[in-house]
């Protein structure tokens, strides 16, 4: 949908986009600051496969006084972004045929991630009326003597769900009963969080060591170009990512770990800024989309995004007499039609559903809203 809009507009039609899954800000000065004094300190080398160790010791020190977790230097491991860190974590522990248990919606990648290490996704489904969080019984019902991870995201990506401690602790009792399974926490949108604080589910000791966390700078920080993201794992899996990645891109870029070290040590002014707007906005939205007929809402508790269900317009046609048929046609018809750039939700597993992404201006959110109010009105 993004490459389809930027299409549109290279044609003079002004699209706004809400595809896009980062944030609108740009990256602190002083993090910005940090990269051009590493280039002038000549960090042009090769980096350490796992990180510089400056910058692992700033992970963990950011995991002991954020978070309250305690790791050290050789838990760390940093790559490419985030989703780099993910991928390794997956080749590293499936085999072929073993089951990744994802609750839906999910983030596109985690699936294909699955089927690249020949393993087998198997789905549990949640809906608007859970705030897309699975529970227990779900969990254990999904459990097979094949499962091996379990990996989810909280705050979600594209839900902006966010489990509670309560909900947390619930779902380790039934991974006390199964102690070969292994628990990837996807905790990238950590800071983008409207609740009292983030929680961990690496938290709990019962399990701490069979949890991998993957995080980085691209969300809080505005730092998506700059491809750098890390895990925190027990020794045997931190090693075994290290091996991995020693064979396929090695370190990451040098520049970006040195500006990554200042974006820790210096504290969360800038990140607080951005929540606070994402805030406002997550407001603004909601109440924009609660105006429209058809369109069925919840109030996301983190990230940036809004999933809307809009299956009520599943089987009416366009002017042309074309069907939306499901979530792909809705999101080309708002593209279309509409000029906004939306996401569907068969994409992330619920085909119900769109995902829209408030990483952009007020203004452009209020005609945005306007715009995919008035296409929706439009079908019959």
């Amino acid at each position: 949908m993004t490459k389809l809009g930027r299409e549109l507009a290279s044609k003079g039609i002004n699209i706004i986009s809400l595809s896009v899954g980062e944030p609108d800000f740009n990256t602190p000065e002083h993090v910005k600051n940090a990269a051009k004094k590493a280039l002038d300190e000549n960090y042009t080398r090769y980096s350490p496969v796992p990180g510089y160790p400056d910058l692992r010791q700033a992970i963990v020190n950011k995991l002991k006084t954020e978070n309250n977790l305690d790791y050290d230097i050789s838990q760390i491991v940093v790559s490419t972004g985030a989703k780099q860190s993910l991928s390794n974590v997956i080749l590293t522990l499936i085999d072929p045929d073993d089951e990744v248990i994802i609750p839906t919606p999910y983030w596109v990648s985690y699936s294909e991630m699955v089927t690249l290490a020949e393993g087998k996704s198997v789905f549990i489904d949640t809906d608007i009326e859970s705030n897309f969080k699975i529970t227990p019984a779900q969990l254990e019902a999904a459990i097979t003597p094949k499962s091996k991870l379990f990996m989810f995201s909280s705050p979600c990506n594209p839900t902006g769900s966010v489990y509670s401690k309560e909900e947390l602790a619930a779902l380790v009792a039934v991974f006390e009963k199964h102690p070969n399974i292994y628990i990837l926490s996807d905790e990238i949108y950590e800071h983008i969080n409207f609740v009292d604080q983030h929680e961990s589910i690496a938290q709990f000791d019962s399990i701490k060591d069979r949890v991998i966390i993957v995080n980085g700078f691209s969300k809080a920080f505005a730092m998506t170009g700059w491809r750098l993201g890390y895990i925190a794992a027990n020794k045997e899996i931190a090693a075994a990512n290290d091996k991995l990645q020693g064979q396929t891109t090695s370190g990451t870029c040098s520049i970006a770990q040195r500006a990554g070290i200042v974006a820790y040590e210096q504290g969360l002014a800038s990140v607080l800024e951005m929540k606070e707007a994402f805030l406002r906005r997550r407001e603004l939205v909601y109440n924009l989309l609660n105006e429209i007929p058809g369109v069925k809402t919840n109030l996301p508790d983190g990230a940036f995004y809004f999933f809307p269900e809009i299956s009520s317009f599943f089987g009416k046609k366009d002017a042309e007499g074309n069907v939306i048929k499901d979530s792909s046609d809705l999101a080309l018809y708002l593209l279309n039609v509409g000029h906004v750039a939306t996401v569907g939700g068969d994409s992330f597993g619920n085909n119900n559903y769109i995902r829209l992404s408030y990483a952009a201006s007020d203004e452009s959110l209020v005609e945005a809203l306007k715009r995919i109010k008035e296409a929706l009105g439009k079908l019959a």
